[in-house]
């Protein structure tokens, strides 16, 4: 019988008891109850209504609990309860002059007590006795600083009341926020922490001040985003221990069961082996242990990162669904100051795990479809939505599936509506190498390092100048550029790697090397990790990977360079391994429907009049974002040979993809990518077969003669 199952039912027994004890107190519980309120009311006196209560809180403390060990404890805690209270109840009548109004045993244990310690500290020690049951019987514990917390925060608020609540979005003297955190004590743990869940505001983060124009921006609130739902199902997890220790010994090895973590999908078992024993010789019994806990697949972590024990990762039979909303409201993301923090997900140990993009610089993320990889994509993007403004932000968002990343193509974050087309792909990632190497220019000229220092010793004092004494007339040009972070997202990599793998890969690989410092960073992800999409120099420059459920052990190593995501779960179960880990670490993404999606989305695009610029620089950045849409849209510019191509298609009067090949030495690729460009603006026709293109455009010199154009369809 499960743990869980044999708690409800002691919590059904008291609460009947509760009910009992308060029927027969007036005689409404038949003959037995009669008989039981007579000798209770006679041993505890008025003592006896304190039963109900008793065998109520029981009940309650029973509901909140599915640990089996935890029962005599419980029993212990209510006769510590009920004892006290019914001594500090005889004490109490007797000051008064009331004899016995505990009953016989109140009587015995408050007039030793009194004899001992005397009227004033007898009571002091019961009401502590009381205290200290409570304790015992809910398994709880007294957070003082919480408490305070909640006194000062209640202060500040009277005191606040008119004062704009707002914080910097931009802040360089954040301590860098650690990739793994949270160490598991030694004892059973278990998933959620309640009590870091709750935020001050509820739902919202509160206004945040934007960095760059000073104008508050509300995030959405996270009442838009679902909560944890679920409790996870271990199973018998003493069973479980002994069964590892039992097959780990028919093997000849010695281990010692040690700490137990319950996360939301799975449940880490750690042992301790035996001096002398191999990890490999552990390591090859997986399939052995798969069979004797009848559970697959089983991952073995060996050793544990920082300590000195073998984790034996067993699937739970019932999952948590891990919900963003819970996630953004904890104090890791709330509390951080870094714009780039993202949510990755819950470790084993049920502790969330928060990173930062900035730090990353770039992120990869593969897995096989159904894995959970779309998903983890809109935990990022709304991650960065929910700490960021439309300043301070901007995305490039490339979808080849068009289907996914289509739902954001309304919010102001996005510099142009989301990429679909491959052409335009390459076109996008040569405007933002091109705005990479612009903005180092300007960190040059102002003799800044990185654009956080640009932020923080540039732009921020010309702000705070500007606001406090705004020249009459001032425009844009009065203040520094504004450089937003831009974040650019390729969901299927592969897809586009197959059309254009050489433009592809340079344009990302200059990218990785040295976008970091300007604030461009990459959201890389595909479906097929295979070495033909991420490549060798690509993983050199991405560090920062999450591997989801893939097929093989080869795959696994295409991507985190060692096995390990061929037995993860699926549903959101990845490993993460940034460029500051030896190993990765297992982790539950957060779930977001796509009805959450179109909630913040419609909120962002509502939103979005107040969340543009009105005061600084609004119509360059306008102009900016038409200059970059236009670029994506036509393309001829972005193609350093595309004038030498119209001036010897309209020079020969005919056109084919061979002979732009011969004339400009470049491959097929590029010479049939040229054509189509020529024939998108009107100087050549569209394709007949085998034939030459006819050219639309004359020469300046007037029609070719006809013995040129027999020369050049020699040439054809």
């Amino acid at each position: 019988m499960k743990d869980e199952t044999i708690s409800w039912i002691l919590a059904i027994i008291f609460f009947m008891l509760s009910i009992f004890f308060v029927l027969a107190s007036f005689h409404k519980a038949g003959f037995v109850g009669t008989k039981v309120f007579d000798i209770f009311s006679k041993l505890f006196g008025y003592g006896y209504y304190l039963l109900p209560t008793v065998f109520f809180i029981l009940g309650i403390s029973f509901t909140n609990s599915i640990k089996r060990s935890f029962g005599a404890t419980k029993f212990i805690g209510a006769s510590l309860f009920f004892v006290s209270s019914l001594a500090l109840l005889d004490f109490t009548f007797a000051q008064f002059g009331f004899i016995k109004k505990g009953g016989f045993v109140g009587n015995i244990l408050q007039g030793p007590l009194v004899k001992l310690f005397d009227v004033y500290a007898t009571p002091a020690m019961l009401i502590s006795l009381i205290f200290i049951s409570v304790l015992v019987i809910f398994d709880a514990t007294i957070n003082i600083s919480s408490i305070l917390n909640i006194f000062r925060k209640k202060k500040e608020g009277e005191s606040d009341e008119t004062e704009e609540k707002a914080v910097k979005i931009l802040n360089s003297n954040e301590k860098t926020e650690e990739g793994y955190q949270g160490k598991i004590a030694p004892q059973i743990t278990q998933g959620v922490d309640k009590r870091s869940l709750q935020t001050e505001g509820g739902d919202d983060f509160g206004v945040r001040k934007n960095i760059i124009s000073f104008k508050p921006f509300t995030p959405p609130p996270l009442s838009l985003l679902e909560r944890d739902r679920g409790k996870p199902e271990v199973g018998d997890i003493k069973a479980n221990s002994n069964i590892i220790k039992r097959t780990l010994q028919n093997f000849g090895i010695i281990v010692e069961m040690d700490e137990i973590s319950i996360g939301p999908s799975v449940t880490r078992y750690a042992l301790k082996p035996a001096e002398g024993v191999k990890l490999s010789k552990i390591l090859g019994l997986q399939n052995n242990l798969e069979l004797a806990l009848a559970a697959h697949p089983v991952r073995i972590e060996a050793p544990i990162p920082g300590k000195s024990l073998v984790g034996i990762e067993i699937p739970n039979s019932v999952k948590t669904m891990v919900g963003l909303g819970s996630i953004l409201s904890q104090s890791g993301y709330t509390d951080s100051e870094k714009s780039l923090t993202i949510a990755l997900g819950k470790s084993i140990s049920g502790a969330s795990i928060f990173a930062n993009i900035a730090k990353m610089p770039h992120l990869l993320i593969a897995g096989a479809t159904g894995s959970g990889k779309s998903v983890t994509i809109h935990v990022l993007i709304n991650s960065l939505l929910f700490r960021n403004s439309a300043e301070n932000l901007k995305f490039i968002m490339i979808d080849p599936k068009r289907v996914e990343l289509t739902q954001y193509n309304k919010i102001p974050h996005l510099l142009t509506p989301v990429i679909t087309d491959a052409k335009k792909v390459i076109m996008s990632l040569k405007w933002a190498s091109k705005e990479m190497d612009r903005r180092y220019d300007i960190l040059e000229t102002n003799k800044v390092r990185d654009i956080e220092s640009y932020h923080k010793n540039i732009l921020s004092p010309a702000l705070e100048k500007f606001k406090k004494n705004p020249p009459a007339g001032a425009g844009g040009g009065e203040v520094p550029e504004l450089m937003p972070y831009i974040v650019i997202v390729i969901d299927e990599l592969a897809d586009i790697m197959q059309a254009y793998p050489r433009e592809l890969e340079s344009a990302i690989i200059r990218l990785a090397q040295m976008s970091r410092a300007v604030g461009i960073h990459l959201i890389l992800s595909t479906q097929r990790p295979s070495v033909n999409v991420i490549t060798g120099l690509i993983k050199a420059n991405i560090p920062a990977r999450i591997a989801l459920q893939v097929a093989s052990q080869f795959d696994s190593r295409t991507i985190l360079d060692t096995a390990g995501a061929e037995k993860l779960l699926g549903a959101g179960d990845m490993l993460y391994i940034s460029g500051e880990m030896s190993k990765p670490i297992r982790l539950q993404s957060p779930f977001i429907s796509e009805n959450e999606v179109k909630k913040v989305v419609e909120y962002l695009v509502k939103n979005a009049e107040d969340e543009i610029p009105t005061s600084i620089d609004m119509e360059a950045d306008k102009s900016k974002n038409i200059v970059f849409e236009s670029l994506v849209g036509g393309g001829e510019s972005e193609d350093d040979l595309y004038e030498e191509a119209r001036e010897i298609v309209i020079g020969a009067g005919k056109a084919s993809t061979s002979y732009l090949q011969r004339k400009l030495r470049i491959g097929y690729a590029r010479a049939a990518r040229l054509m189509d460009i020529l024939e998108e603006n009107g100087v050549v026709g569209g394709g007949d077969g085998a034939k030459p293109r006819d050219v639309l455009i004359k020469p300046e010199g007037g029609f070719a003669t006809d013995q040129n154009e027999e020369q050049e369809n020699e040439h054809l």
